[in-house]
């Protein structure tokens, strides 16, 4: 009887293992199931640049693993038990309600929005966390005005790229960041000053030290009394994974992600394995790893390595587990690369402009190939590649991207 490998959301982490499983796995002896909510792979780094009004690369995911011998569920994943080990799913497309059995599973189902429980955020915002809120997005964008005023409501990266994109694609349009702190607080001196160098080249209004207290049709209130008027308001302060693993009673943090070992296994089901910002994994620093597309690509590695491992009894490596920076788009010709040390503090040096922007293309890039040929090759040439080690677009990039810095 073969070993039944389903895995949860084909996102970055997800697509990127179900390949290197069908990879290094026998057909004879596995089958692999995955189960995601869409029939395409989702570029989720390039959705602000989907809702400014720029057309972004999609894949079939039938057309990316075809040939590989992986099943795919386009569903929604409605709960996991387990105990049965079962996985309960809803057809997105009308074909019913079901479940699939698992001997392994492997968990990466992502992130979405968090609204911090701020009264307003689900009636009146939107968000660039999912490809149908990033249309959403752009079709109201689309109906604005000259003059019309669009809030971004947090100044971590994902708001920061928001607001730049937006200011540059819409230069129409009046564009204010919303910051809790200092804009770029967790950047280097030098690389905040460009930040906001580029704020002002792009007409974006920065609004620092604020605290959001409600979100309204057509303003946003803070702490202190303040009313900003917004014919849009997109919220990007915070993210938060789905309840599923907790109501399933895998052992999880306050926030729901999944307590994993050093190799990615639920420490409370052995045959659970979760990666991505499902995970709540400990770099090699001591700290919890971020949710990134970074963190994405080393987990889905070591786990990958654990499962390979475990079922074909070879030696379980130890993938890096390391936090090394963050690449931020500031519209399409201009960026920032901020590499941290082993305290995730930022190091003094930071590049930006044009090849921080062709640098950060340049790792999106990748990382669709990557994802869009999940065997490399296989089977065509399955022999050579089996024994091959695995490769991972996100941790080769990054650390292209750290020499440049260097």
């Amino acid at each position: 009887m073969k070993h039944r490998i389903v895995v949860l959301g084909a996102g970055y982490a997800g697509a990127h293992t179900a390949g290197n499983l069908a990879r290094r796995l026998s057909r004879a002896d596995t089958e692999i199931t995955v189960v995601n909510a869409e029939p395409d792979f989702v570029q989720r780094l390039r959705l602000h640049q989907l809702a400014a009004g720029q057309e972004i690369e999609t894949r079939k995911l039938a057309d990316v693993f075809a040939g590989t011998g992986i099943r795919l569920r386009v569903a929604r994943v409605t709960a996991v038990d387990p105990e049965r080990q079962v996985v309960a799913v809803a057809d997105t497309e009308g074909g019913g309600e079901g479940e699939l059995g698992y001997d392994t599973l492997f968990y990466a189902l992502g992130s979405h929005v968090a609204d911090g429980g701020v009264p307003g955020v689900t009636e009146h915002a939107f968000d660039v966390a999912g490809r149908p809120s990033a249309l959403r997005l752009r079709e109201r964008l689309d109906g604005l005005g000259a003059g019309g005023r669009v809030l971004v409501v947090g100044d971590g990266l994902t708001g920061i790229e928001t607001a730049t994109e937006i200011a540059e694609s819409r230069p129409g349009l009046s564009v204010t960041l919303v910051a809790h702190d200092e804009l770029g607080a967790r950047l280097s001196a030098g690389a905040r000053s460009h930040l906001r160098r580029a704020c002002d080249r792009l007409g974006v209004t920065v609004l620092e030290h604020a605290r959001v207290e409600a979100v309204e049709a057509a303003r946003v209130l803070c702490a202190g009394g303040t009313a900003l008027a917004s014919d849009t308001t997109v919220w990007t302060a915070g993210f938060a994974v789905s309840p599923i693993a907790a109501a399933g009673g895998l052992e999880v943090t306050e926030n729901g992600r999944i307590v994993v070992d050093r190799t990615m296994r639920s420490v409370s089901h052995p045959n659970v394995y979760a990666a991505g910002d499902s995970a709540y994994a400990i770099g090699d620093n001591g700290r919890p790893l971020p949710m990134s597309c970074a963190s994405a690509g080393y987990t889905s590695m070591q786990a990958i390595g654990a499962i390979v491992g475990r079922l074909t009894g070879r030696k379980i490596p130890h993938t890096k587990l390391e936090y090394v920076g963050n690449h931020i788009s500031l519209g399409r010709r201009d960026g920032i690369l901020q590499m941290v040390d082993e305290e995730a503090q930022a190091k003094p040096k930071y590049l930006g402009g044009r090849k921080a922007a062709r640098i950060k293309s340049g790792i999106l890039k990748t990382s669709l190939w990557a994802t869009s040929h999940p065997t490399f090759g296989m089977p065509k040439r399955r022999r050579r590649l089996t024994a091959a080690p695995d490769t991972s677009a996100h941790t080769s990039a990054h650390t292209s991207a750290e020499k440049a810095v260097a």
